[in-house]
């Protein structure tokens, strides 16, 4: 699932080459599971220290977006490096409005709702574009990390009010949502669904994905049915995979957008 290529609009700064990874399988495999790290990491780190996890959380992630926002275009450790500091701090701005203001998860999530909505409309507007192969200029990067982040957070919202207000449970609140990702894939490959509509909505729900199959595998049965592993260890344990499979992307590059010019040939050929 991919969404389609864009012609610029209203472009802002200079060009850049993609900063965005092609979307292959292996985009969906690292997303997940960059999810599911950022959950399990999020809670882990509050267990240890509310400070300690609130600094990590907010330094990590400037430096993580410093370091992404830098690069004229797309490398793989950078781009996943700044995907997981992402999936750790939404985890936290989620869970602050519950935990720290007693917010329902119903109303946290219909906040985050409304907030995605606010993100792709206004980048809508300014760039006239909501593809991800549009992502070649400083301004349409900074919209693509801004709905990242608010698609994180409603994704870690939405993954809570399934599992702990629905009473689900962690794990058929990954089933379900394992369900409903199938939806968006199955109407672009069959019935015609825009390619950019499929990707984000997709991409959404992967977060509830990871976040509930993490927390399943991570928390005591007391809590959501949980395994009782221990955040810490898949927490670990997803670092690993996501390492390895992000190795994989940056010596192969496969994952690398290529130049229209590039694929035009490649099609002649």
């Amino acid at each position: 699932m991919t969404a389609a290529p864009t012609p610029p609009q209203h472009s802002a700064g200079p060009t850049l080459a993609a900063k965005v990874p092609e979307v292959t399988v292996v985009f969906w495999l690292i997303k997940v599971l960059t999810t599911g790290m950022g959950e399990a990491g999020a809670d882990h780190l509050g267990e240890v220290s509310v400070a300690v996890a609130g600094a990590v959380g907010v330094l990590g992630l400037a430096a993580a977006l410093t370091w992404q926002l830098r690069a004229r275009e797309y490398r793989a450790v950078r781009y996943w490096t700044a995907v997981a500091m992402v999936a750790v701090f939404g985890t936290m701005v989620a869970d602050g409005p519950h935990v720290v203001l007693g917010l329902p998860y119903l109303l946290s999530t219909l906040l985050y709702v409304l907030l995605v909505a606010a993100c792709f409309l206004l980048w809508r507007r300014s760039e006239g574009t909501l593809s991800i192969h549009s992502i070649t200029t400083r301004r349409r990067e900074v919209w693509y990390w801004t709905t990242v982040l608010a698609t994180f957070a409603l994704g870690t919202a939405l993954g809570d009010l399934t599992a702990v207000v629905w009473h689900l449970g962690f794990f058929w609140s990954g089933i379900a949502f394992a369900v409903l990702i199938a939806v968006p894939a199955v109407g672009w490959a069959r019935f015609g669904l825009h390619p950019v509509v499929a990707f984000w909505s997709a991409y959404v729900l992967t977060r509830p994905l990871g976040a509930s199959f993490a927390d399943w595998a991570g928390k005591p049965h007391h809590v959501g049915g949980g395994l009782g592993l221990g955040d810490g260890l898949v927490t670990v344990v997803t670092l690993v995979l996501i390492a390895g499979l992000v190795g994989w992307c940056a010596v192969t590059r496969r994952d690398v957008q290529r130049p229209p010019v590039e694929e035009h040939a490649a099609a002649v050929r």
